[in-house]
Order: C-alpha cells, then sequence, then structure tokens
C-alpha cells in the first residue's frame, strides 16, 4: 500500500510526495498565520469568520492546484476549461462555499490527469483543514458584543459627557466611524461595545437618549462578530 501510495501519480515526471507533503502542510501552516494576522489587525465594521477560515484553507487548495499543473500547459488551459463551464445561478455569499467548490475543481482535475496521490493527500489535508475549523471555531472573536450609533448635536469637546455614560455600561468602547456633512446637523458616531451585562443594552440606550444633545440612538446585538 506504502509503494502504491508512493508510486500513484502515473505522469510523466514522477511526483516527489514527501516534498508534496511538505508543500501542502506549509501552506496551511503560512494561511493559518496569515489569517491569525488578520484576525488581530482587522479594525473595521465588518468582519467575517467564514472569510478568515477561507484564508487558512485556500493557500493549500492553491497549493494543490500547482501540483496538478507542474508546468503543463495543456493542463493549465483544462483548468481555465473547467472554471469556463462551471456556472452558478446564485452567487456564493460565502467565501467558504467558494472553497469547497474550488476543492472538488482541483481534486476532480488531480484524479483526471492521474495523479492520484497528490489527489488522496490533497484531499485528505483540505477535509482535515475543514474539520480544523469548525472543530476549533478558529476565526471566532468576541472583542465587542454591540454596536451603537448615535447623532451628537453639541460641540465636540463637550462629548467627555457620552463618553462617561458608555463606560459605566461597557468593559470596552471603541468609536469606530465619524461622519459629518450628510445634509443633517451634528455628528454621527458609530461606536461598538463590550457591555458589561448585556441584557441591559436597552437601559443604555434609554440613558442616552435621555442625554442632552443625543438622537438617533440605536443599538444592535452581535453575539458573534460576523458581516454586518
Amino acid at each position: 500500500m506504502d509503494h502504491w501510495f508512493l508510486q500513484g501519480d502515473y505522469t510523466p515526471i514522477p511526483t516527489d510526495v514527501p516534498m508534496m507533503l511538505m508543500g501542502l502542510l506549509l501552506a496551511f501552516c503560512c494561511g493559518h498565520a496569515i489569517a491569525w494576522v488578520y484576525m488581530f489587525t482587522h479594525s473595521g465594521l465588518s468582519y467575517s469568520r467564514s472569510f478568515v477560515n477561507s484564508l487558512v484553507v485556500i493557500p493549500t487548495i492553491v497549493s494543490m492546484v500547482m501540483l496538478v499543473l507542474s508546468n503543463n500547459l495543456v493542463t493549465a488551459f483544462g483548468l481555465m476549461a473547467v472554471f469556463a463551464i462551471v456556472r452558478f445561478r446564485n452567487i456564493l455569499r460565502d467565501t467558504l462555499d467558494t472553497s469547497y467548490i474550488l476543492s472538488v475543481i482541483v481534486v476532480g482535475m488531480a484524479c483526471g490527469t492521474l495523479k492520484f496521490s497528490t489527489a488522496i493527500a490533497g484531499c485528505a489535508m483540505i477535509c482535515s483543514i475543514m474539520f480544523y475549523v469548525r472543530v476549533t471555531s478558529f476565526g471566532t472573536r468576541h472583542r465587542y458584543d454591540t454596536i451603537l450609533n448615535l447623532n451628537w448635536h453639541r460641540p465636540v469637546p463637550e462629548i467627555g459627557e457620552l463618553d462617561e455614560a458608555l463606560k459605566r455600561h461597557s468593559r470596552r468602547s471603541r468609536c469606530v466611524s465619524e461622519r459629518t456633512g450628510d445634509g443633517s446637523s451634528g455628528v454621527d458616531f458609530s461606536y461598538r461595545l463590550l457591555l458589561r451585562d448585556p441584557a441591559r443594552l436597552e437601559d443604555l440606550l434609554i440613558e442616552l437618549r435621555e442625554l442632552d444633545g443625543v438622537s438617533r440612538v440605536t443599538g444592535l446585538k452581535a453575539e458573534e462578530e460576523s458581516e454586518i
């Protein structure tokens, strides 16, 4: 069985199986490192765990694509033809769904080009990564659990009163957006909050609505940071 696996690629140029496995593993490790950096440096309002998971799995898929191509121009044109044939009536909004589609395409190409060892190793590696990100909930963040939007009519230097109200109700607060000049008076602020007691979000909204100079107060709970 070991001999069959090591000699399982029936192509003119034999596959160096140890190097193939090293390439797939290294691609996973590099993608994992990039995903970690993305998680810790992302600061916008929109965060997707699915996108982070894709950062982990796509490098391995691309590595497998290059192993299948192996500088073969005919196989490269075949890959382009496969992508031209595949059409979706529904747009794939989840980047992880796209990763699955890419996975089955490249595994099919590996089998079709008689690279059986590459197909087995790549499929096992990709499936293992998919189970890993699922079981470990990789990419989940819980830095903030509430999105708060409001309009501030008073002078900006007096915003300390608003900050004090936020500190009483939240462990952590961060202003992620400040907009002016949209035709309305005042400044529109958007905050990310980690509430001391998530069940008291309505109390915070009531207190802010009663605060002088504050209007259009809205709050949205986010149990897990995701696409917004």
